[in-house]
């Protein structure tokens, strides 16, 4: 028995080793491009610093990598995480977005602020300055607003009504 445990952990062990070569490309994208949500819609710099803080690690092309994004399988875990998040909403992409999918998702974005689901909760236990307070959530509401105001008056009130 005591043999039988010791080859499943050398074999574990390499298995192990042999995983940490195999990784995915990192989401690192070179400064601004021209869709993202900020050379449209203006953030105080207080918007944006939480928007740096507290969403672009997942819904950017810019993630802020932590030391343990080394280590196999965590890397998968979080490649993962951040291809579902990105495919929820870009905001480096947001301005490819149809006027109807913008409103959509600023509405979708404050809401889920305005409700503690976002930034997500597993997310937070990490990254502890990401949870906003709720001075963090009305300067967030604020601009949401403005964002929707902005297209409301910009485009016909029935293109931007959900389907």
């Amino acid at each position: 028995m005591n043999r039988t445990i010791r080859l499943i952990l050398i074999i574990l062990l390499v298995i192990f080793v042999i995983i940490q070569f195999i990784r995915p490309a990192k989401n690192i994208s070179p400064g601004l491009n021209n869709y993202d949500i900020s050379n449209r819609y203006s953030m105080s710099p207080e918007v944006q610093k939480i928007f740096q803080n507290s969403c672009y690690d997942c819904h950017s092309n810019n993630t802020r990598y932590p030391w343990y994004w080394q280590v196999q399988p965590v890397t998968w875990w979080m490649n993962g995480h951040i291809s579902d998040a990105k495919r929820e909403v870009n905001y480096s992409q947001f301005l490819s977005y149809p006027a109807r999918k913008q409103f959509k998702k600023i509405e979708a974005t404050d809401e889920e602020v305005q409700k503690g689901d976002m930034p997500l909760p597993s997310y937070t236990i990490i990254h502890r300055t990401a949870k906003l307070n709720d001075e963090q959530k009305k300067l967030v509401k604020a601009w949401a607003d403005s964002v929707l105001n902005q297209l409301k008056s910009s485009y016909p009130p029935d293109s931007l009504l959900k389907k």
